[in-house]
């Protein structure tokens, strides 16, 4: 009955629906609004895990036939290229790329009052295709139009970029000017909107301006207020306060106008704790009638930082078949061909042949260590115990954690067995103790040298992270709690069959068990970590836990594989999780479930 309700079967959805350029478009009943959403390697509009998980709920509503449309913007210069020299010193290039080779434009250009100049934005459109006739728009706002001044005409270039005034002026491009995008497009029927991080917060305000009309912002009131607060849920991926975006007053009038910040002030979207600051967080919670961190452990975290709100958890998930390796694809089409469909069918792949869960595997790693001989010309032993990490590259997620003490981890290599560590993984340009990260790993792997094979892969991306989570025979994850929200990467290597070395944090508390699924840091789950502790349990366990149980017979280790996708696989995706927003989030109404029986 779930999935009848969140398919619906187009019956409802499609009366009414929006024409754009004369082709009518399934009306959406859902706006996902997000900074980031990742489609495609050759598509830069992503940065990482938030942009990735994204392009995964829309892949899943795509599958399922959920009437979703995705809002982001077109970031032409992308995230940036990364570039490491032999001392792992990154260095930053554009991303640049071209849309109108691989989106559609469209022709409305709706206006948005930034600074108080106009600025005219257009859409470019990327279609997400699922089951059979579902189709999921994701609408690229973009603002380099000639009419708009060059300032106006680069809002749209950089993710993540710029100073405060830049970054103000984005989020105003997004929420103000996705929802008047929207208007114009003529879906008008929109049940819920969707935030996707704070970033995207100014779309409740574009909202109450709608509503409002020709009385003005001065005339809202609080039943106004709840009546754009009954259409908004709001998704935190932040478990610390300094990764919230705070803008002071002065730049809030500057850049919105007078007449939006006083009544942002008069409704009360400030909160107590940091007065005059606009606290897009906060703003996102003050107007969501609904809102959820993405694991369990990150609700709890997130409870703590803002008790007067009811939060939620519907735990991430990853889109199944874009992250499971050709090898794994092919297997489970043998054996549980219903998964592509239904990714609960996973469960049964604790019953696949465990010779074929061998072969599916030596396959995908096989495919990992060519392309680390393609781009490093190091030839990687196909036998040796693989350790993947690959993540943003900042302090809090300490990828050097194994380099704690080189004599230990060479003595471990020489004795328990052989090992050696593929790494990925961008630093932001600002973020210097992220780039301080990467240069203390290349100066581990020069230390190490053959006795424990370490390379570093630039330019990590969707492609490069598919060959890394299926190719892996651990993955490793050593974040430091409890600032781990919940973390996917370790779900696409689960699908994979590759169980993981983590942190007790994020999705790992949920996913754990230990010694079928993986292995923890350490057995405590206090909130905070121990860094000393920690460091001496990861050392031991790898030693004497992981090491011997990828050189015992081989049936030991592909039962483990087979457990990781029965078990994380079948549960930790993005149709499970979708699911849940229908569920808990969403206002699919009754009589769309009727309609579809």
């Amino acid at each position: 009955m779930l999935i009848q309700l969140a398919i619906g079967r187009q019956r409802e959805y499609d009366a009414g629906s929006a024409r754009i350029e004369g082709r009518a478009m399934p009306q959406i009943r859902v706006a996902y609004f997000s900074m980031e959403i990742g489609l495609d390697s050759a598509v830069p509009t992503y940065a990482g895990g938030l942009g990735v998980q994204a392009g995964d709920m829309l892949r899943a509503a795509a599958d399922l036939g959920v009437p979703v449309a995705g809002v982001t913007l077109l970031h032409r210069q992308g995230y940036f290229r990364q570039r490491l020299d032999p001392e792992g010193n990154q260095t930053e290039l554009p991303a640049t790329w071209r849309p109108e080779d691989r989106l559609e434009p469209l022709e409305p250009r709706p206006v948005v009052m930034i600074e108080g100049r106009p600025v005219l934005i257009r859409a470019w459109r990327h279609v997400l295709r699922g089951g059979p006739g579902h189709q999921v728009p994701v609408y690229l706002l973009d603002t380099q139009l000639p009419e708009n001044d060059a300032w106006d005409q680069s809002l749209t270039d950089h993710l993540y970029g710029g100073d405060e005034r830049y970054r103000l002026c984005q989020e105003a491009v997004l929420g103000l000017g996705g929802a008047e995008m929207l208007r114009v497009m003529g879906h008008v029927n929109v049940w819920t909107y969707h935030m996707n991080e704070g970033h995207s917060a100014l779309l409740a305000l574009g909202l109450l301006e709608e509503r409002m009309g020709l009385r003005g912002l001065g005339a809202a009131g609080q039943a106004d207020l709840a009546a754009v607060r009954d259409r908004c849920v709001f998704t935190s991926h932040t478990p610390v306060p300094a990764g919230i975006d705070r803008f002071p007053p002065a730049l809030v009038a500057g850049v919105l106008g007078p007449d939006r910040a006083a009544a942002l002030e008069a409704l009360g979207c400030y909160p107590n704790e940091s007065p005059g600051l606009l606290n897009m967080t906060f703003l996102a919670l003050f107007c969501s009638r609904y809102i959820n961190g993405v694991s369990m452990r990150h609700d709890e975290v997130s409870q703590g930082m803002f008790p007067h709100y009811p939060i939620n958890a519907i735990t991430n998930g990853v889109h199944a078949v874009t992250w499971t390796a050709p090898s794994f694809q092919a297997l489970f089409d043998r054996h549980v061909p219903e998964w592509r469909h239904d990714n609960l069918y996973l469960r049964y792949a604790i019953d696949l042949p465990l010779e074929e869960v061998q072969a599916a595997h030596r396959e995908a790693k096989a495919a990992l260590l060519a392309e680390v001989k393609r781009r490093t010309g190091r030839r990687f032993d196909p036998e040796r115990l693989t350790l993947g990490f690959a993540r943003r590259a900042t302090g809090y997620k300490r990828a050097d954690l194994i380099f704690a003490d080189l004599d230990r981890l060479r003595c471990i290599a020489r004795v328990a067995g052989r090992l050696q560590i593929v790494y990925a993984g961008k630093a932001h340009p600002k973020d210097e103790g992220g780039k301080e990260v990467i240069r203390r790993v290349f100066k581990a792997a020069a230390a190490l040298g053959d006795e424990v094979p370490v390379v570093y892969l630039e330019e990590y991306d969707m492609d490069l992270a598919r060959l890394l989570c299926a190719g892996s025979d651990v993955w490793l994850n050593t974040p430091l709690k409890p600032q781990e929200a919940s973390g996917t990467s370790g779900m696409k290597a689960a699908l994979n069959g590759v169980p993981s070395l983590s942190v007790l944090d994020g999705w790992w508390i949920e996913g754990h068990v230990e010694a079928v699924t993986g292995w923890s840091i350490g057995e405590s789950w206090e909130p905070e970590s121990n860094p000393a502790q920690e460091i001496a349990a990861f050392y031991d366990k790898l030693e004497r836990a992981v090491i011997p149980a990828f050189y015992a017979p081989p049936e030991l280790f592909d039962r483990m594989r087979r457990a990781c996708i029965a078990l994380n696989g079948s549960f930790f995706n993005a149709q499970r999780m979708l699911l849940q927003y229908v569920a808990n989030a969403y206002r699919i109404p009754a009589r769309a479930a009727t309609s579809a029986t």
